[in-house]
């Protein structure tokens, strides 16, 4: 009697052992517990900790409520302004709602991969180049919006999106890269540009100055001479004072003018006196034309030509 009373309570403490750990469930700090009892979902959700369920009846489905950071695969596409390029990015996103994360969808991760995807590609046909490359941020904010709104309803919060990297054919990065250097020369020539412009202003403020002073334009002639001397070289500066040379222009100018003068005093013929040329010969009207001696040959001819005749005259 004893031994069958031990017996039993054996068997009911293990069955009580056996039901405690089939019923007894944990729920870490990261994840949420949704019940479904006989297929029905439980309207509570079970936060972190030790939780309890009906074993055989009761079904627990931990979801994770951490941030997924999913790489969306590169999707090639054409720009507005028709260029084509390969663009890849990153979506950051987490459950909110348990329960709508585990009915209203199949696999939320799935379907949040696929709506990037898609969304992706609209944003590549709607943006130009210029954008993608340098206002990534506004694009970023455009995609979020379109992967945020259908995934509210799936009880998933897109945190952030970020575009990657963006590929280019190598003719297109050619092109930049032409086109960044034509630039950088264009800025180049409007900085020499500009010191040019700056130096010429210094220089002519330095020679109003010295035209004030003309001791410190012969100070800064021996500055240029010791300058030139310094380097062991061959040359030889020979300085000469610019009076000297405008007293030479001041002599030549009264030679100038007086050239006018003389030619002005010559004799000029009349208005009606024919032109003639004075290096012709003068015509004699009375003395006859000079002959020209023929060559031998043509006078042989003549000859020959003047027998025929005398011949025919005969006949």
């Amino acid at each position: 009697m004893v031994v069958d009373l031990v017996a039993i309570g054996v068997a009911a403490g293990a069955a009580c052992t056996a039901y405690v750990v089939a019923a007894a469930k944990v729920v870490k700090q990261y994840e949420r517990g949704v019940v479904f009892r006989l297929g029905r979902l439980r309207d509570r959700v079970r936060e972190p900790g030790f939780t309890m369920i009906v074993p055989f009846v009761d079904r627990l489905h931990k979801v994770n409520m951490q941030i997924v950071t999913m790489p969306v695969p590169a999707q090639e596409g054409i720009t507005r302004d028709n260029v084509t390029v390969r663009v890849d990015a990153v979506v950051y996103f987490k459950v909110v709602d348990a329960s709508d994360a585990l009915v209203k969808v199949e696999d939320y991760r799935f379907a949040v991969s696929q709506m990037a995807q898609t969304s992706l590609r609209s944003i590549i046909g709607k943006s130009e180049l210029d954008d993608l490359l340098s206002n990534r941020e506004k694009l970023n904010q455009g995609l979020e919006l379109m992967i945020d709104s259908p995934a509210l309803g799936w009880g998933v919060s897109v945190d952030r999106v970020e575009i990657k990297d963006v590929s280019l054919p190598e003719t297109m990065k050619r092109s930049m890269a032409r086109q960044a250097e034509a630039d950088r020369e264009r800025r180049a020539r409007v900085i020499n540009a500009d010191a040019e412009l700056q130096a010429s202003k210094k220089l002519a403020e330095a020679a109003h100055q010295m035209s004030e002073t003309p001791a410190a334009l012969q100070l800064r002639l021996l500055q240029t001479v010791m300058a030139v001397a310094a380097e062991k070289n061959s040359t030889l500066v020979l300085p000469i004072p610019v009076e000297l040379l405008r007293f030479l222009e001041r002599g030549s100018a009264p030679a100038r003018e007086t050239e006018p003068d003389h030619e002005e005093h010559a004799v000029k013929p009349p208005l009606n006196a024919p032109v003639t040329n004075p290096t012709a010969v003068p015509a004699m009207p009375n003395a006859p034309m000079p002959v020209v001696p023929e060559s031998p040959a043509a006078l042989g001819d003549q000859a020959h030509g003047g027998h025929e005749s005398l011949g025919d005259g005969r006949r």
